[in-house]
C-alpha cells in the first residue's frame, strides 16, 4: 500500500465525494467536504494557539462531531491528539495528563450531572502543563464553536503540512488496563491507515456500505475500525455518542445501516431484552465482534438475530493501531466460535514459546505480531517499550495456539494464567464453560492465593436473572464438564462486572477488591 499522511486521505475524499455524507450524528449530517472545511478552521485555530509538530492536545468527548473536527485539525498540523475517557476522574486525569505532556485540552462542558467547566477550574493546578480549555457546548471565549470563528488564511498551515510524514505521531491511546498500569500507545500516521486498509480490503467495504458508530473514539475500535474504515471507503457512519441499546435499536430500524460492530456485551444489551420482530436487521451483511473471548450464549444470541448477516470475529490493540486478526466472511458461525481468525494484510503472526521460539501447530504460546499496522511504541516508556517491541515484533501477553490453515485460537492473556497445583489455568476455558450454562450471562475468572494449591480460581458472575445461590448447581456442572484441578474453589455472584471502554473485563480490579476484602476478614 502506498501511505500518506491522514490529513491527505481526507483531503482526497473531500475533493472526489465533497457532497456524500461522512459522519451523521442525529438529523446534523456531516459531508466529506465539511469535515475537510470545519477541521481546516480548527487547525489554523489551534496552529495559532502555539500548538507545533508533536505537541499533544487532549480530548475529552463522545463519539461526536467535535472530536472528530480536533482530530483531522491535529493530522493537518502534525500534533498529537491524547485520548482520554469521559469517565475519567482525579487519579486517571492527573496522571494520563501529566504523563502525555498535554498543552490544549478539548472537553465537553458536562454529561449528566457532571460539570467539566466548574471540575477543570479545581482541578487545572494539578495539570500544570495544559494552557488552554476549550469546552464543547459552552458559549463564551473558551468555546469550542470559537475556534471554528478563524478568519486567518489556510496558506498559514500549508507549510506544517508539507513537513507531515507517514511516520509521524497522530495519535496517542492509553491501553485499556485490564491488569497492570495503562501505558500510551504512539500511534502514527501509517499505523493506523495499515490497519484501516487491511479492514477495508478484507471485508470489501465500499461507499455504498454505512456503519453503525457504537465504539468510543478513545480507542482502536472507534477510530480506527470504525472512522478511519470508513474514511478510506468513503463510506458513512452513523454516530452513536453515548452507547444505549435503544438508539442503536432506532438507527438499525430507521438508516438500515449494512455494518454493525461491537462488543460482546453491546450485542448482549441489543438484542437480549428486545423481541426479534421489534428489530429490522435485514439491511446489516456484517457483525463484527471485537474482543477475544466470547461467551457461547453470546453467538448464539447474535447468530439467531443476524442470521442473513456473515458474522465475523475482530482481533486487535492499541499496539497495532486497531485490527490485525479477523475471521474470512465465509466462516460459518462455528468456527468463529472457536477461532479470533486470521493475519489481514500483509501482517504476519507467530506463535513463540518463552524463549521466543515458534511452536508447532496446536501447541500454545505467546502470540506476536509484525507489518506496518505496528505503533511506535509507548510515550515515555523506555522499558515497556523494549519489552513489547522486539525486532520488529510485538509481543502481545496473548496466549494462543495456530492450526494448519493459519486459523488463530485464544486461550488468556498470559498475565491472567494462574497455576494451581503446578498445572496451568487459562480463565478464558472455564469462563466459556461458565456462561454456557442458562443461569449465567457472564463470568470473568482470577487466580487467587492458596495455601495448598499455590493458586486457586474464583470467578466473578452476572446471573441472567434474580436467581438464589447457585454456587452448588455451578459447582457440580464444573465437576461434570472439567478436570478436578480446573474446578473453581469459589463463586462471587455479583450485579455487573467492571469494564473497560473496549469492553473488557477489568480483571485487576476484581483482583484487588478480593484480595482487600480477605485482608479486612
Amino acid at each position: 500500500m502506498e501511505y500518506r499522511p491522514v490529513y491527505k486521505v481526507l483531503e482526497e475524499k473531500a475533493e472526489k465525494y465533497p457532497n456524500d455524507d461522512f459522519v451523521i450524528q442525529g438529523n446534523h449530517h456531516v459531508t466529506f467536504k465539511q469535515m475537510n472545511e470545519k477541521s481546516d478552521k480548527i487547525a489554523k485555530s489551534l496552529f495559532e494557539l502555539g500548538l507545533k509538530k508533536g505537541e499533544k492536545i487532549g480530548i475529552i468527548g463522545l463519539n461526536q462531531v467535535e472530536w472528530l473536527y480536533t482530530y483531522f485539525a491535529a493530522a493537518k498540523i502534525g500534533a498529537v491528539i491524547v485520548t482520554l475517557n469521559v469517565r475519567y476522574r482525579d487519579n486517571e486525569l492527573e496522571e494520563m495528563i501529566n504523563h502525555s505532556d498535554i498543552k490544549i485540552l478539548i472537553c465537553i462542558s458536562e454529561l449528566g450531572e457532571f460539570n467539566y467547566v466548574d471540575y477543570f477550574k479545581k482541578f487545572q493546578e494539578k495539570i500544570p502543563l495544559v494552557e488552554d480549555i476549550y469546552y464543547i457546548g459552552k458559549q463564551g471565549k473558551k468555546s469550542f464553536d470559537n475556534l471554528l470563528e478563524t478568519k486567518n488564511k489556510l496558506t498559514l498551515i500549508n507549510d506544517v503540512k508539507e513537513k507531515i510524514t507517514i511516520n509521524d505521531h497522530l495519535l496517542m491511546l492509553f491501553t485499556s488496563g485490564t491488569v497492570g498500569k495503562p501505558k500510551g500507545v504512539m500511534i502514527t500516521n501509517k499505523s493506523i491507515l495499515a490497519s484501516g486498509q487491511a479492514q477495508v480490503n478484507h471485508f470489501k467495504v465500499t461507499k455504498n456500505d454505512s456503519s453503525v458508530g457504537t465504539l468510543p473514539f478513545n480507542h482502536v475500535g472507534g477510530i480506527t475500525c470504525t472512522i478511519t474504515v470508513a474514511l478510506l471507503s468513503a463510506s458513512k457512519v452513523y454516530l452513536v455518542p453515548s452507547f444505549h441499546p435503544k438508539t442503536v435499536i432506532e438507527i438499525i430500524n430507521t438508516k438500515k445501516p449494512t455494518i454493525l460492530g461491537g462488543v460482546p456485551t453491546m450485542y448482549n444489551m441489543i438484542f437480549s431484552n428486545v423481541e426479534p420482530e421489534k428489530i429490522d436487521t435485514s439491511s446489516i451483511r456484517l457483525a463484527i465482534v471485537g474482543g477475544s473471548n466470547v461467551e457461547e450464549s453470546i453467538y448464539s444470541l447474535i447468530g439467531k438475530n443476524l442470521s442473513q448477516a456473515n458474522i465475523v470475529n475482530l482481533f486487535g490493540l492499541s499496539e497495532t493501531s486497531g485490527a490485525c486478526i479477523l475471521s474470512h466472511l465465509t466462516d460459518d458461525l462455528s468456527l468463529v466460535r472457536q477461532s479470533i481468525g486470521v493475519a489481514i494484510g500483509d501482517f504476519k503472526v507467530k506463535v513463540v514459546n518463552s524463549e521466543g521460539d515458534e511452536v508447532i501447530d496446536g501447541e500454545p504460546g505467546e502470540l506476536i505480531v509484525k507489518g506496518d499496522c505496528l505503533a511506535d511504541g509507548y510515550y515515555n516508556n523506555k522499558k515497556e517499550t523494549l519489552y513489547s517491541f522486539k525486532n520488529g515484533w510485538l509481543y502481545t501477553g496473548d496466549i494462543v495456539s495456530k492450526n494448519t490453515e493459519d486459523y488463530i485460537f485464544y486461550i488468556a492473556r498470559k498475565k491472567e494464567l494462574y497455576i494451581s497445583g503446578g498445572f496451568n489455568i487459562a480463565p478464558t476455558e472455564i469462563e466459556n464453560l461458565l456462561t454456557a450454562h442458562e443461569k449465567v450471562q457472564l463470568a470473568a475468572g482470577i487466580g487467587v492465593p492458596d495455601e495448598l494449591m499455590g493458586e486457586a480460581g474464583v470467578y466473578y458472575i452476572v446471573l441472567t436473572q434474580q436467581e438464589k445461590n447457585i454456587s452448588e448447581e455451578l459447582q457440580r456442572y464444573c465437576q461434570k464438564n472439567l478436570a478436578d484441578y480446573k474446578i473453581p474453589k469459589e463463586f462471587i455472584f455479583v450485579d455487573t462486572l467492571p469494564m473497560t471502554p473496549a469492553g473488557k473485563v477489568q480483571k485487576g480490579i476484581l483482583k484487588e477488591q478480593y484480595l482487600k476484602e480477605k485482608a479486612i476478614k
